[in-house]
């Protein structure tokens, strides 16, 4: 995924012999869309004239103001391999721009941009995001819908032929590599049927454009081995849930910010006030971050997800770990994010959190390098550290308290996201389950 100039883009798409293109953006829940044009229409989209209905995209325009623009950033492109054997399908990210030549303030990739460019103004060049999303591989039937029957019976970095996922993760990675990414590790996680796929960190855009690309990718190979990817955070009761830990640093001029040789645990005073600030507005951004019903099953304790307030250097129990690397590796690892997640939407909201620290000089608590799951609340309390919240309803109550993390979403954004899941939730809470009738059929 290099830089294109336009002329670049036509002489690849002409000696590659790519028949359509797809202008690909991503709504407010962070479902990828897209408009395909045959590719005599290159030159159109090319030239930002590619029109969209944006009344019928969650989230985005009511019906009588619904004329959208795509414009393709160049630096996206890519021809995607399993499309060779029908004349090849390539593809832009697009930003989503208004009638009038502005940017659309409901689209989540230019509302990260905007949230950018207020680092910028504290004087730092770069946020850098290292994303690793785990996946689950299940059987699909006859008809080509998902059961629930695992790929395998395989546990935390199994081989073949326990690991019975490997063959398709590994084309998984074979068409990931293909496309411009440098994978960096690949291995079965700790439940059955869980996979792991990490790629090369890169800038907050591009990385958040790697993580929609990634699960697009993992989704079409793995149907090819007629199984069905899932990034739902918890499918399965009883075993671990699906994160997607954000390994994040601050760059200045080419320096990593997070680090110091002299300071605590080798860690900057930036450092420290960008993890005070996570964790200041962790209860309030995790509605973002957490953004279903379902991704409170996963925030439990006993199946590795932190559902506590607190950081560490070597414990994985907290939200926030300190992986061992320093200099320029140096970062923070956030554990509670998980891959339903708009990843716009999660950066956004995670770096406001961290300028935030910076802006007000915070200070961490101290570290807890306990293991917080077999300690009582009162000796939780002790240590100051606060539970995240347990269900969606309570996560967007608080969301709608804080300023800081409203003004990382834009008005637009916030209302429309707060919207969308009051319904889910509702729709969830109203409905009955299936736990229910067999608790209470029978007893009453």
């Amino acid at each position: 995924m290099g830089k294109y100039t336009k002329e670049d883009i036509f002489r690849i798409v002409k000696e590659e012999n790519v028949k359509y293109i797809r202008l690909q953006f991503t709504d407010i829940l962070g479902t990828i869309k897209n408009v395909e044009i045959p590719v005599s229409q290159l030159q159109k989209a090319l030239d930002n004239k590619m029109m969209f209905d944006g009344s019928s995209i969650e989230g985005f325009v009511r019906i009588e103001e619904s004329d959208m623009y795509l414009y393709p950033d160049l630096d996206t492109f890519v021809i995607f391999p399993w499309t060779a054997e029908k004349g090849k399908v390539a593809r832009f990210i697009c930003d989503i721009y208004n009638p009038d030549g502005t940017p659309f303030e409901g689209c989540p990739r230019y509302n990260l941009k905007r949230v950018l460019k207020e680092m910028e103004e504290l004087g730092f060049t770069e946020f850098n995001l290292g994303p690793e999303p785990e996946f689950f591989l299940f059987k699909l039937d006859e008809k080509g819908e998902p059961t629930l029957e695992l790929n395998d019976n395989g546990g935390y970095f199994d081989l073949a032929p326990t690991d019975l996922g490997e063959n398709c993760r590994r084309d998984i990675v074979l068409e990931l590599e293909e496309m411009g990414f440098e994978i960096e590790a690949s291995h079965h996680e700790v439940a059955p049927g869980q996979h792991e796929i990490d790629f090369k960190y890169a800038n907050a855009v591009k990385a958040c454009d790697d993580i929609q690309t990634f699960k697009l990718v993992v989704k079409t190979v793995a149907r090819k081995h007629g199984l069905h990817a899932t990034f739902m955070p918890k499918p399965l009761f009883g075993v671990n849930g699906s994160g997607m830990h954000c390994n994040l640093s601050l760059f200045k001029n080419g320096e990593n910010a997070f680090f110091d040789p002299n300071g605590q645990l080798q860690l900057s005073e930036t450092a420290l006030q960008f993890i005070a600030g996570v964790l200041k507005h962790a209860p309030n951004f995790t509605a973002v971050t957490n953004p279903t019903v379902n991704s409170y099953k996963r925030l439990v304790p006993g199946y590795e997800a932190p559902c506590y307030v607190a950081w560490s250097a070597r414990n994985r129990s907290p939200l926030i770990r300190i992986p061992a690397s320093r200099g320029m590796s140096t970062r923070i690892e956030v554990r509670s994010v998980d891959p339903a997640a708009n990843p716009y939407l999660a950066m956004a909201v995670l770096l406001a959190a961290g300028l935030d620290g910076i802006k007000n000089k915070l200070t961490p608590p101290a570290p807890v390098d306990r293991n917080i799951y077999v300690m009582t609340k009162e000796e939780r309390l002790e240590e100051g550290i606060v539970d995240l919240p347990a269900t969606l309803a309570e996560a967007l109550e608080n969301l709608k308290s804080d300023e800081v993390i409203v003004n990382a979403l834009g008005k637009h954004l916030f209302e429309h996201f707060v919207e969308a899941k009051e319904i889910e939730w509702d729709m969830f809470r109203t409905a009955v389950h299936p736990w229910e009738r067999e608790q209470y059929m029978s007893l009453y």
